[in-house]
């Protein structure tokens, strides 16, 4: 449960006095959610910002579906998350799906009696991110894309760079790098993300990792198989296991494709960030093999 007085949970007992009650007062958003669901733990954080920014004004009333499902028959609910706004003892408004924060705090304007101390802002940055981070890129596409509707700023490009790549969009991944305003200052950033697109379209057109797994174990000495599997790793995100078989793929068979490994590691750190303790430890590592 939340620390904060204007966020609380409340059940099937609690709802009339909690929120009907309570709405009579000041108007209060009511969040219908589930452990389950992505999108939903996505929209949390946004709803409990926009609620503490308006200082006591607006409360914000968290229902748990799976536990709650009679509230959810109550209502009506069919889809999440589900939010609806009580006030005078009724429901007024509400939306359905992750909306950006500018469409919540419009909706919200013409209820609360107080406007929040703060400029408005559409902030989605950490609602994306939660979601990309849980597997779900489209949905994170359809948020970013209505955000950038009214507004475009070169964090939400990056992450809609991140998002398209995720969706093997890698040729539009290429055109929102290139439309990110402050290459300079976002350099890193772009690297990493133009190094990530590579590995990506690379292992487009190789075998399959468990292919790659199975030669691999037939001979352990197979190369190509070993730094094939590499860039996999690279491309789903298991950093340390594609560092370690890139540096062990240069005491054994340097000359490979090229000196392939070494140049490969280097995009990796590209990938990671400089600054990244991989990065770090796997630099030293490789410049002791080299020096």
């Amino acid at each position: 449960m939340s620390q904060s007085p204007h966020i609380f949970d409340v059940t099937g007992d609690t709802f009339d006095q909690l929120v009907i009650e309570n709405s009579r007062h000041k108007p209060v958003l009511v969040d219908f959610w589930a452990d389950w669901c992505a999108p939903c733990k996505a929209l949390m954080p946004m709803l409990a910002s926009i609620t503490e920014s308006f200082g006591g004004e607006l409360l914000l009333a968290k229902v748990n579906c799976d536990a709650e499902v009679f509230l959810t028959e109550r209502f009506g609910i069919r889809s999440l998350p589900t939010v609806v706004l009580f006030k005078d003892g009724q429901p007024v408004d509400g939306f359905a799906g992750i909306q950006p924060e500018s469409a919540i705090r419009a909706m919200l304007e013409p209820h609360v009696s107080a406007a929040p101390a703060e400029e408005e802002a559409e902030d989605v940055e950490a609602s994306v991110t939660a979601l990309l981070d849980a597997g779900q890129p489209e949905q994170a596409i359809t948020l970013l894309q209505q955000a950038m509707a009214e507004h475009t700023s070169d964090p939400l490009l990056l992450l809609l760079a991140r998002a398209l790549m995720d969706t093997r969009q890698f040729d539009d991944v290429e055109a929102v790098l290139n439309a990110v305003q402050d290459q300079d200052g976002n350099k890193q950033a772009l690297a990493g993300l133009r190094a990530g697109l590579g590995f990506a379209r690379q292992t487009a057109q190789l075998p399959e990792p468990q292919a790659l797994q199975q030669r691999l174990q037939a001979n352990p000495a197979d190369s190509e198989a070993l730094y094939q599997l590499a860039l996999h790793d690279l491309a789903r995100g298991q950093a340390e296991a594609a560092l370690n078989a890139l540096l062990h793929l240069m005491q054994s068979d340097r000359s490979y494709g090229d000196n392939a490994a070494q140049r490969t590691l280097l995009q990796a750190f590209e990938l990671l960030g400089n600054d990244h303790p991989l990065s770090i430890s796997y630099r030293r590592r490789l410049y002791q093999l080299l020096y």
